[in-house]
C-alpha cells in the first residue's frame, strides 16, 4: 500500500455545548465557535459535547442578530465543502449531546459505540472511515469519563473496538477529551502499537533526538491551560507539527482550547 505523500491536518475541540457562563450571563458562542472552528483549517475536527437540539437552550436564544441554530451544531459548525458526522452520547431532559467529525475528505462507514461506565456518565465513541487520497482513515472521536477507573475501563473497549474494526494495516487517529488529568493512559494505548502525538524533541540541528518524551501541550482550562486533556493517538501516522490556538478570543469560546496537530504516513 503506497502511502499518501499529503499531510493531514486534525482538530480536536470540546466545544463545551455551544454555550458559556451561568444564570442571566450564560452567552450562547456557537456563532463564534463556527468562525473559530474554520480558522482551524484541519482536514478533520474531532468535536465532543456537541448539540443536535434542547429545547430549553434553543427557546432561551431564539431571538437576536444570531439565534440558536435550526440546524445541529455540528452541521452548523461544518466549514463550506466539509461532511459532517454526529451521534449522541448523553440524552437529558431538555436536550442531548454527543461527538462529531468534520471532514473536507470522502466518508465511509460509521459506528456509534456505547462506553458508558455507569448510569451517572453517558460516554461514546464514533469510529468513521475516510477516503484520504485513495486511502483508508479510520477516525476515532473519544470522550472518557471523570473518574479514573472508568477511563481505564473506556480504554480497554476503545482497544477492543480497534482491535475488530481496524485492520492492522490502515492507518488510525483517536481524538478527544480523555479527561486524564493524570498523564496515566499513555502506556495503556502504546502497548496496544498507539502513539500520542506530540511536537518531537530536537536537538541543537533541529533534528528529532533521543528518546525523550515531548512535553504534553496543555489545554484545560481555557483561561489558563495547565491539564492536556485533549490529545491525539495514531497509528501508522507520524505527528510533524502540534500547536494550541491561544488567547482571549479561544478562551471565551469553551472551557477547553482547540488542540491542531499535523500528521504525515510513516
Amino acid at each position: 500500500m503506497k502511502p499518501p505523500a499529503a499531510t493531514l491536518r486534525v482538530a480536536t475541540y470540546n466545544i463545551h455545548k455551544g454555550v458559556r457562563g451561568i444564570g442571566p450571563r450564560k452567552r450562547l458562542e456557537i456563532h463564534n465557535l463556527e468562525l473559530g472552528v474554520a480558522s482551524l483549517k484541519a482536514d478533520l475536527v474531532m468535536l465532543q459535547e456537541v448539540r443536535l437540539f434542547h429545547h430549553r437552550e434553543a427557546r432561551r436564544f431564539a431571538h437576536g442578530p444570531q439565534p440558536w441554530p435550526l440546524q445541529g451544531q455540528a452541521e452548523f459548525l461544518a466549514p463550506e465543502g466539509y461532511h459532517s458526522v454526529y451521534r449522541t452520547n448523553a440524552v437529558t431532559r431538555h436536550g442531548e449531546h454527543g461527538n462529531a467529525l468534520l471532514c473536507r475528505w470522502p466518508l465511509g462507514a460509521v459506528g456509534h459505540h456505547d462506553v458508558s461506565d455507569h448510569r451517572f456518565e453517558q460516554r461514546g465513541l464514533l469510529h468513521v472511515t475516510i477516503d484520504w487520497l485513495g486511502s483508508t482513515l479510520h477516525a476515532v472521536v473519544a470522550h472518557f469519563g471523570l473518574m479514573h477507573t472508568s477511563r481505564v475501563r473506556q480504554a480497554e473497549r476503545l482497544i477492543q473496538l480497534i482491535e475488530s474494526e481496524v485492520p492492522p494495516d490502515e492507518r488510525l487517529i483517536v481524538g478527544g477529551d480523555f479527561n486524564d488529568w493524570g498523564e496515566k493512559l499513555d502506556p495503556v494505548f502504546e502497548r496496544q502499537g498507539l502513539s500520542r502525538a506530540s511536537m518531537p524533541v530536537l536537538d541543537s540541528l533541529g533534528m528529532a533526538s533521543g528518546p525523550a518524551r515531548p512535553k504534553p501541550l496543555s489545554t484545560f482550562p481555557s483561561r489558563i491551560p495547565v491539564f492536556a486533556l485533549d490529545r491525539f493517538y495514531t497509528r501508522g501516522l507520524r505527528c510533524t507539527a502540534a500547536q494550541v490556538p491561544r488567547g482571549l478570543n479561544w478562551a471565551r469560546l469553551s472551557d477547553h482550547l482547540p488542540l491542531v496537530a499535523e500528521f504525515e504516513s510513516h
